[in-house]
Order: structure tokens, then C-alpha cells, then sequence
């Protein structure tokens, strides 16, 4: 009867964490550049120096749907789309390098260029920065020109070109912040090939209809699990109650 218990409780950790990564896509269905996380159940087996004695299931975040959301047109010059499987290096809270497809780019008071979600955008030359200008640029090879307070709108001025990375080769995995990093740590190289679509933004890729299916199926696998417990509970009880007869 314990065995049972403890496989209902583990399916029920695995429902919550199910449902837990669902909820996360929903919340973030309209966030500009987002990347639906896919879980999966794995089974991790409980062993000690010489046999393996049980084995209980394990929801977790194992990668990100990496489909293209839906690009739309904007106008905004400070709007970039990435194009194919481009990513943009950001500097993350920690300090280390990272990547995003979030590109509606900010620019604070003191200059510093941000996603809309305020993580620092990285350029070839480090955070990339931008003096007080009449008019800014983004070309679709990510390089940054602008034309300065008072300047000659027909000369404007190279300052640096956004760190654009490809992910061909290498293994990423996406992080509780909802940043992509290289597995093992490290550094992405700069893509000279990797292209930018200017004034525009791309939009989550989280199909609404089938997170909700996802949701209402976790949901269905934890109450399950709830009425084996409950009838788990009540065998244990009846037996208790044949024991004790005369």
C-alpha cells in the first residue's frame, strides 16, 4: 500500500511541475520574442552501491519550442525581429553573457540600450550605449548608427553593431529568467551571417489553445492520482477494520 502512496504522490509532483511550466507559457503569451518551454516526464532511479530499489517520475523543463513566433511590422526604429535562428547576446543579472529573441529594444537616461524587459543589450564592443542623438538606426546586420544631437542628418555615425549569435553547433538550454545559455557555461562567437528585421518585433510563439489543453490534462492526471490515494486510503481502513473483527 505504501508503494502505491508513493507513486500517486510521485505522478502528483510531476502533474505540478507539468502544470507549473504550462502556466509559465500562458503568462507569457503575449511577451514579445518568448519560447515556449517544453517539459517531459523522466523516470530517476533511487539506487544505492549495489541495486537500484525504486524509481520515481521527474516533470521537468528539458528544452524550449524554438519555432519562429509571428513577426510584425512596427515602424519603430528601435524594433528588431531576429531573423532565422539569430539570437541577441544580453548581459544578464549575474553579469555573464546570454541570449534572447526579445528585441524591443529601450534606451534609459544614462544611454545604456535595454530589452523592454530592462536586461542590458550587448554589442560588439560590450553594453551597448548610445550618446544623445537626433535620429538612431539599426541596420539588418545589427550595426548601430546614429545621427548626433545637432549633427548633419546625411552623415550619420557608426557607434557599434549589436552581438548577434547562431546557435548551430553549440547546446543552449533556457534559464528560469527566460534567457538562453550556452550548456557548460561559455560564450557564443559573433555571426557575421546573422540578420536582423528592422522595425519590427516578433511575438511569443506559445499556441494558447494547446497550453490550455496541456493545462486541463495536468489537472486531470493530478485528480486521478488524488482518487488513488483515496482508495488507497480506504483499502488500508477496511483491512484495518477485518483485523480487528472477532
Amino acid at each position: 500500500m505504501d508503494r502505491l502512496v508513493h507513486t500517486a504522490l510521485s505522478a502528483m509532483r510531476g502533474a505540478m511541475q507539468r502544470q507549473a511550466a504550462t502556466a509559465n507559457n500562458l503568462a507569457n503569451a503575449s511577451t514579445t520574442g518568448f519560447r515556449a518551454e517544453v517539459s517531459a516526464a523522466q523516470a530517476v532511479y533511487m539506487a544505492d552501491e549495489s541495486e537500484v530499489f525504486g524509481a520515481r517520475t521527474a516533470q521537468q523543463v528539458l528544452s524550449a519550442d524554438m519555432q519562429a513566433g509571428t513577426v510584425t511590422q512596427t515602424g519603430r526604429p528601435l524594433d528588431i525581429a531576429l531573423a532565422g535562428d539569430a539570437l541577441l547576446a544580453v548581459q544578464a543579472r549575474n553579469g555573464e553573457e546570454a541570449y534572447t529573441r526579445r528585441g524591443d529594444l529601450q534606451v534609459s537616461d544614462s544611454g545604456l540600450v535595454t530589452t523592454g524587459d530592462g536586461t542590458p543589450v550587448l554589442a560588439e564592443g560590450g553594453p551597448l550605449t548610445i550618446p544623445p542623438a537626433d535620429d538612431v538606426r539599426i541596420d539588418q546586420d545589427g550595426s548601430v548608427w546614429i545621427v548626433p544631437t545637432g549633427g548633419d542628418p546625411n552623415n550619420p555615425t557608426l557607434i557599434d553593431r549589436l552581438k548577434l549569435v547562431s546557435p548551430q553547433g553549440s547546446r543552449i538550454a533556457k534559464g528560469l529568467d527566460g534567457l538562453f545559455r550556452v550548456r557548460g557555461g561559455g560564450a557564443l562567437p559573433s555571426d557575421p551571417e546573422a540578420r536582423v528585421i528592422t522595425a519590427s518585433l516578433e511575438g511569443s510563439n506559445v499556441n494558447v489553445s494547446s497550453a490550455l489543453i496541456d493545462m486541463i490534462e495536468a489537472s486531470r492526471a493530478w485528480d486521478n492520482q488524488m482518487n488513488l490515494i483515496t482508495s488507497a486510503r480506504d483499502m488500508d481502513t477496511s483491512a484495518a477494520d477485518l483485523m480487528r473483527l472477532p
